[in-house]
């Protein structure tokens, strides 16, 4: 797999924290790969200053977005300051290319005064997310996402969520095993739930510990192959089914059956990247029971066949 060259853009008066996330995803993240070269440019030329009071030199020059294979925005300074010409001439010509582009945060607010997210749907930090819409009414603004992908495009919503985006374009570029083990790196959830379709690797909680609970969904991840609802869960563990309910959901965020969808297509994906099993064979494991069943909820789930998936991310190719 070639080498991609990610361009990510400091800004004056940038949020460390804002700027770490995409180094740290692309960057130490994959030290071992070298599947990624990244480079940080200035948005304009000279030291920049920091929220936290440092500042920063030596970066790239603006020109070398003209390398990249994706560009990452992570956040802006001032949702009323435009960016300046020459950024949005570049992100313009970027898009022109077919380049990935990112607006983490607020960074959604710069690839839409370059006009480059009307027609779409895109997010943004909550508390900005009204203001985006009334500015630029052509852009569908879903403010209840963690992330939207439209297209070659990729929006966040703030701080974490912007983990999140990261962590999924990762996914997207280089499969789940690999997004997953990046994950557990950086001690974070490979994927949180968002309100959207967005699948991504699903580890238990740190904070689940050797409780019973939790040793009883481990086990259950050894045989996604059987049958199992609430009630035959709530028996395993030997809890009534409304107090299951309420310790599973507290335990993992959501509901059994969404839960156990989730676990099934991780496996798939793990079995369609990993293996040569036939489709049907891979339902059968995963406990789908049919390949129908297997190619409806795959698709609904990461916007891709099981074939396709195989396909873009097999270790076996």
């Amino acid at each position: 797999m070639s080498i991609q060259h990610i361009a990510v853009v400091a800004f004056d008066h940038i949020s460390p924290f804002h700027l770490s996330v995409p180094c740290v995803v692309f960057g130490d993240g994959l030290r071992e790969e070298e599947r990624f070269q990244l480079v940080v440019c200035g948005a304009t030329p000279g030291p920049l200053r920091t929220t936290a009071g440092f500042t920063l030199d030596g970066l790239a020059p603006l020109d070398a977005l003209r390398d990249a294979s994706a560009i990452i925005i992570p956040s802006w300074h001032d949702v009323d300051a435009r960016p300046p010409e020459t950024l949005l001439e570049q992100l313009r010509d970027a898009h022109a290319r077919g380049v990935q582009l990112v607006g983490l945060c607020l960074g959604a607010f710069v690839l839409a005064e370059a006009g480059l997210l009307d027609g779409r749907t895109a997010t943004t930090h909550w508390a900005h997310a009204t203001q985006m819409r009334e500015r630029y009414p052509a852009i569908s603004v879903d403010p209840d996402v963690l992330y939207v992908e439209d297209g070659n495009i990729l929006t966040s919503a703030g701080t974490a969520a912007e983990l999140d985006a990261c962590l999924h374009l990762l996914r997207r570029q280089l499969g789940s095993h690999i997004a997953n083990r990046v994950a557990r790196r950086l001690v974070v959830q490979p994927h949180r739930d968002g309100g959207q379709a967005q699948f991504i690797e699903h580890p238990l909680p740190q904070t689940a510990g050797g409780s019973r609970l939790a040793h009883l969904l481990e086990s259950v991840r050894q045989r996604l192959h059987d049958a199992h609802s609430l009630d035959s869960l709530a028996d395993e563990a030997r809890m009534s089914r409304r107090s299951f309910t309420r310790q599973f959901r507290a335990l993992t965020g959501t509901t059994v059956q969404a839960w156990l969808l989730r676990e099934r297509l991780t496996l798939a994906q793990q079995l369609l990247e990993k293996t040569g099993h036939s489709i049907e064979r891979i339902a059968e494991l995963a406990g789908f029971g049919s390949a129908i069943t297997l190619r409806h909820h795959f698709r609904r789930a990461v916007g891709l066949s099981p074939l396709a998936w195989r396909k873009a991310f097999s270790d076996r190719n």
